[in-house]
């Protein structure tokens, strides 16, 4: 079994050493006869060192010159050559643990696919209640975060990947679909919860409260409208760093 792990990165550098390392790291705790990888970096049109840096630590990097962070993933996706697709964001830390409970996951057999809960350092007070709450959701309703996505890499092409007409949430699409696919097949999607993955708090403290709460509740209020577009997604796309 081969396992493919993509990580989109638009100006990174100051996080896209530890991810590789925490990658590099929690891959060689698990390896055994049978298993290999290939970490995939997808450069989302950096204007910093993210992909020299990259490149340093032995990653094969491609190159997506339209930000958005689907796309980016798709773009990994396509040449990726493994059985099963690991997508993470470039500013979380994969652990030897979850790692392990991922390829139990694989071996079992059972599931299509999984996210993960996850633990963000550092964060304000607000901020854990967010995050409590987006727990509670992704393990109720089974939706992976975009943080971390796991899946077959045939039920990914066959699904079509993640939406493109999408500039968020589009791992909430991709987790109904991977779902739908899974059902036909006596397949589960799962949500981890034994090592939660390590993510930046950088959003909660590069934003004030006040800015979040706005841009999500305009999400709420318009999804499509929101969604559908670029613009209407500072946090995620003004590039504040």
């Amino acid at each position: 079994m081969q396992l493919s792990i993509v990580i989109p990165a638009f100006n990174e550098e100051q996080f896209i050493t530890h991810c590789l390392n925490s990658v590099s790291e929690s891959l060689a705790a698990n390896q055994r006869i049978g298993f290999t990888s290939e970490v995939i970096v997808v450069d989302n049109n950096s204007t910093d060192k993210t992909a020299e840096l990259a490149e340093k630590l032995g990653a094969q990097v491609v190159f997506e010159p339209i930000n958005q962070i689907g796309r980016a993933r798709n773009t990994g996706a396509k040449v990726a050559t493994g059985d099963w697709l690991l997508f993470v964001d470039a500013d979380s830390l994969l652990s030897p643990g979850m790692v392990e409970n991922i390829l139990q996951m694989i071996d079992s057999g059972k599931h299509v696919g999984c996210g993960s809960v996850m633990r963000m350092p550092n964060c304000p007070w607000w901020g854990n209640a967010i995050l409590r709450t987006w727990t509670g959701l992704s393990v109720l309703m089974r939706w992976a975060s975009g943080a971390l996505v796991v899946c077959r890499s045939d039920a990914f092409h066959e699904v079509g990947g993640f939406n493109q007409e999408l500039y968020a949430a589009d791992e909430i699409n991709l987790s109904h679909l991977l779902k739908r696919w899974g059902r036909k097949r006596g397949l589960k999607f799962t949500i981890l919860t034994k090592h939660p993955l390590e993510t930046s708090a950088r959003k909660l403290q590069l934003y004030t409260a006040s800015e979040i709460a706005k841009q999500f509740l305009y999400v709420l209020l318009s999804p499509r409208g929101a969604l559908k577009n670029k613009k209407k997604l500072p946090i995620w796309y003004d590039g504040r760093r």
